[in-house]
């Protein structure tokens, strides 16, 4: 380690040697940034589903279609802007990118001496020869106090990891509004589903309502047994059991929604499906390409916030390193000095004092090197974590890509399956009404056929929430604008 640390002084001697005006510029101990290689697959997985159709996919990428663009659904619309005016975790993001760059503004402040007005007095007795007259000393004037000369770049490094700590913010704040539009359309879907599942659900309720009705008839005039009577009323007795918790379901998402919206859901903001509508009748959502796993590492800010906190944890190390090296400060007055107050700010009474300060690590206890060695450690950790980060960003999308690729398949056959249960019960309950056919088999296809037609909303749901899903876990929700806010170096250093 301490040959590692000479080697890096040496920059630093040189430009001592040069004189004052490099010697202000200072020299960084920062490590060489080097982003660490994805570990990842080159490519994503690719799920084959035997006689699926191939579906139409958008040439322009996930992460530069902006939301509006990709919910074509009016009233979807609606929620995702007032979610992003109202939303509070937004908000609180917000607010993390003001207090970010203030933090930056604080350690930025730091290379710059502060200058202050300053007016002090003293008096103390003279004992001097036996003496006991009263010295006073008044001063008026500018002062400079304790200003670091940063000749081994520790300020500047903390000015680093603070510029990337703000950037990695600015990051989150991304991310937080991506996952909030995918929050909300997701909801709104899933209330949709409500809505249909709800109609299903009384409909169910109300033919076996009938045909219980039609059990107790016969099973009063002894035509069928009490077993029969008791299936066909557990058959509405589950139905309203259905009901009660597609109702409760209802306003538990009815209350999630409007927890992302940020405001009531009333007027123009309130999910009312029409008479008849259903999922089937939501406009389609454009489906996005997948591209390379390396597009996410540009693409996707929750990555890009990961590796600004490597960039800040990378730049706390030239800061750990620098302090194992001289720390001069300067202390400088400049103004009127008089001994009497009277006699401030008149002719000749001008005066200055010069304190540089040199302070040398000789011994600490090991604290600088424990400092160091908390710094390595750190930016350990942020690599792993962005690593994490991509590899978490890779599971998503291969997830996404699968459910695209399977839930097509996966709906055409349960609407297959739901048609066919429709049949079996018309044909059922005929044979049933004219005595060929127990009232086992009519009952038998009633459930069927209930369970088919939920699991066809359930279905057409994933189906769509996977679409936003693979929108969002892309890096769509978000458009990068023409210009960043400021020119700042961390921002080269990701490549962009």
């Amino acid at each position: 380690m301490v040959n590692r640390l000479t080697r890096a002084a040496r920059p630093c001697a040189v430009a001592l040697a040069l004189g004052s005006g490099l010697l202000v510029a200072g020299c960084s101990m920062i490590p060489a940034y080097q982003r660490p290689a994805a570990p990842v697959a080159a490519e994503f997985p690719a799920v084959a589903v035997p006689g699926a159709a191939a579906r139409p996919t958008s040439t322009v990428p996930a992460a530069d279609m902006e939301w509006q663009t990709f919910f074509s659904d009016p009233q979807l619309r609606k929620l995702i802007d007032a979610a992003l005016n109202n939303n509070r975790d937004l908000r609180i993001a917000v607010l993390n990118i003001e207090q970010a760059r203030a933090q930056y503004g604080i350690r930025r402040a730091d290379q710059f001496p502060t200058v202050n007005a300053a007016l002090t007095g003293s008096r103390q007795p003279n004992t001097a020869n036996g003496g006991t007259s009263i010295t006073s000393v008044y001063t008026a004037g500018f002062a400079v106090t304790s200003y670091e000369l940063d000749f081994f770049g520790r300020v500047s490094s903390l000015k680093e990891a603070a510029l990337a700590q703000y950037l990695a913010t600015e990051e989150g704040r991304k991310t937080t509004q991506i996952s909030l539009i995918a929050s909300v359309a997701n909801t709104y879907l899933s209330l949709l589903a409500d809505e249909e599942l709800l109609a299903t659900t009384r409909q169910a309720l109300s033919t076996r309502e009938e045909s219980f009705k039609l059990s107790k008839l016969r099973f009063d005039n002894g035509v069928t047994s009490e077993l029969d009577l008791r299936q066909a009323e557990s058959l509405l007795e589950a139905a309203r059991v259905s009901l009660a918790q597609q109702l409760r379901q209802r306003a538990l998402n009815q209350s999630a929604l409007q927890l992302l919206v940020g405001q009531p859901l009333t007027g123009d903001l309130a999910v009312v499906a029409a008479p008849g509508k259903g999922l089937a009748d939501v406009p389609m959502m454009v489906d996005v390409p997948a591209g390379l796993p390396s597009d996410l590492l540009t693409r996707r800010p929750d990555i890009r916030q990961a590796e600004q906190q490597l960039l800040a944890a990378n730049a706390n190390i030239g800061a750990a390193r620098a302090a194992f090296f001289p720390r001069i400060s300067l202390t400088a007055t400049a103004g009127s000095a008089s001994s009497h107050l009277s006699g401030l700010f008149k002719a000749g009474s001008y005066g200055w004092t010069l304190a540089p300060q040199l302070l040398l690590p000789i011994f600490d206890a090991g604290r600088n090197q424990a400092g160091l060695a908390s710094a390595n450690a750190g930016r350990d950790i942020a690599i792993a974590q962005y690593e994490k980060s991509i590899q978490t960003a890779f599971k998503e999308v291969s997830d996404a890509l699968a459910g695209r690729a399977t839930l097509d398949e996966q709906l055409r056959a349960q609407q297959a399956q739901a048609a066919a249960e429709t049949t079996r019960f018309k044909l059922a309950d005929l044979r049933y009404q004219n005595g060929i056919a127990s009232s086992l088999d009519q009952l038998d296809a009633q459930r069927s056929l209930f369970a088919a037609q939920q699991a066809v909303v359930q279905t057409r749901l994933a189906q769509l929430q996977s679409q936003v899903t693979l929108y969002k876990v892309l890096g769509g929700g978000w458009k990068e604008p023409p210009e960043p806010p400021l020119n700042l170096r961390a921002e080269t250093q990701l490549g962009r």
